[in-house]
C-alpha cells in the first residue's frame, strides 16, 4: 500500500510506532501526540518489516479534549486509526479510573465532531477496541458473530458534577474497604475493564459520518518488540516463567505485523465494515503460552505464580490481577470468512521471529 495519507490518533505507544513503521515507506504518516518530546522519527519495533528509505513522519501535539492546529490533518486523510486511551495496566482507583474512560471516550467524540465539519473527511476510520469485552470465557471461543459480552456491570464514572462525584466517592469508600468489601472489590476491577469497553464501542457506534466507513477492531494481545511481550520475557528469564494462577484461562493473541496488514487488508476492501476481532486463530491457554515461551527462549523451567501471588504482586507493582487471570478467549470468525489470512497463526513460530528480531542490532 502506497501513497496514502494516514493519520494515527494516539501513536506514539508500541502498536503505534509498529504501525507507523509498517506503512512509513511511500506513505505520509501523522501522529497525533500528547507526548511533546517526540521528534520526526521512530524507533525500530518490528524488526525488518521495513529497512528500505522512509519518509519522516509528522508528530502533531494534541490532548485529546479539545480542537487545534491537528485538525488539519484529517481534511483529505485516506485512513484514520484511533489508539487513543489511557493504559488500563493500572490500579483501578478514581483518578485513573476517570483518566482510562476520558482519554478514550472524549477523544473519539472529538475526532467525530471534527470530521463532520470537513469537506474531505477520511475514507477510512479504524477505531480500537479490546477483546477483553466478552465474558470470562474456558468454554468455548468467543467469535465476532454470536460472542457474548461480559454481562458484568461497573459503577459509571461521574459526569462532572460535584453532586456526583461525592456519591461516586461515598460509593467507592464502600467498595475500597480491605476486609468487609474485598469480593466487591475484586468484581470492581472486573466489572470496570468491561465497562471501559462497552462505553468506548458505543461512543464509536453511535457517531454518524456518512462519507467515512467505519471499522472497529476488538484486537486481542498484541506481541512484538516491546509491548506485553517485555515483561514476560523477563520473568521467563528470572525463572518465573510458568503459569499463572490455575494456568487454564485461554490467552488470545495477535502478531503486531498481523495487525498492521489487517489494516492494509481493509483498505484494499471496502467492502468490509463494522466489528471485527483482531486474533490469531489459534488462541492457548496461559499454561501453553508459558510454555512456549520457556521453549522459545531455552528455559526448560519456570515458577508457577499462584492466585494469591498475583493479587500480592499486583499490589505491588499497581496494576490488577484480573489483566493475567481473565479468561479471553476470542476467534475472528469475520475475518476468516471475509478471507483476511494471518501470517502467524502458531504461536511458536510468532515468538520465534519475534526472538530473532530482538538479537538484530536494530532491535537493541
Amino acid at each position: 500500500m502506497e501513497n496514502r495519507r494516514i493519520v494515527v490518533a494516539g501513536g506514539s505507544g508500541f502498536i503505534g510506532q509498529a504501525i507507523c513503521e509498517y506503512f512509513q515507506k511511500g506513505n505520509e504518516i501523522t501522529v497525533l501526540s500528547r507526548n511533546q518530546a517526540h521528534e520526526n522519527s521512530n524507533a525500530s519495533m518490528i524488526g525488518s518489516m521495513s529497512k528500505c528509505s522512509v519518509k519522516p513522519i509528522r508528530y502533531l501535539q494534541w490532548d485529546g479534549r479539545n480542537p487545534g492546529p491537528w485538525t488539519t490533518a484529517l481534511d483529505g486523510a485516506d485512513i484514520l486509526i484511533n489508539l487513543t486511551g489511557r493504559s488500563v495496566n493500572c490500579r483501578y482507583h478514581y483518578r485513573n479510573m476517570k483518566e482510562i474512560f476520558d482519554s478514550r471516550l472524549k477523544a473519539t467524540r472529538l475526532l467525530a465532531k471534527t470530521i463532520q465539519t470537513l469537506p474531505h473527511p477520511p475514507r477510512l476510520w479504524i477505531n480500537a477496541a479490546s477483546a477483553t469485552i466478552y465474558r470470562n470465557a474456558r468454554d468455548y471461543p468467543q467469535d465476532d458473530y454470536y460472542g457474548e459480552i461480559s454481562s458484568l456491570q461497573a459503577m459509571n464514572m461521574p459526569s462532572g458534577t460535584l453532586q456526583d462525584l461525592r456519591a461516586f466517592l461515598r460509593r467507592w469508600i464502600g467498595w475500597s474497604m480491605p476486609f468487609l468489601f474485598a469480593s466487591r472489590k475484586k468484581k470492581l476491577a472486573n466489572d470496570f475493564s468491561v465497562r471501559v469497553c462497552q462505553e468506548w464501542e458505543k461512543a464509536f457506534a453511535e457517531i454518524k459520518c456518512r462519507q467515512t466507513r467505519k471499522i472497529c477492531l476488538r484486537i486481542a494481545i498484541t506481541l512484538g518488540q516491546g509491548g506485553v511481550l517485555k515483561p514476560y520475557r523477563n520473568l521467563v528469564k528470572w525463572w518465573l516463567g510458568g503459569r499463572q494462577g490455575h494456568g487454564k484461562q485461554m490467552f488470545s493473541w495477535v502478531h503486531v505485523e498481523d495487525l498492521c496488514r489487517l489494516i492494509e487488508w481493509l483498505d484494499q476492501h471496502p467492502e468490509v465494515e463494522g466489528t471485527l476481532n483482531c486474533s490469531s486463530p489459534e488462541p492457548v491457554t496461559n499454561r501453553q503460552f508459558m510454555q512456549t515461551l520457556r521453549k522459545v527462549y531455552g528455559y526448560r523451567f519456570g515458577l508457577p505464580a499462584p492466585k494469591w501471588m498475583l493479587e500480592l504482586g499486583a499490589k505491588m507493582i499497581g496494576t490488577e490481577p484480573e489483566l493475567l487471570l481473565k479468561s479471553r478467549w476470542v476467534v475472528p470468525a469475520k475475518l476468516l470468512d471475509a478471507g483476511f489470512n494471518f501470517k502467524y497463526e502458531n504461536l511458536e513460530t510468532a515468538l520465534g521471529k519475534i526472538r530473532d528480531e530482538w538479537k538484530s542490532p536494530r532491535a537493541g
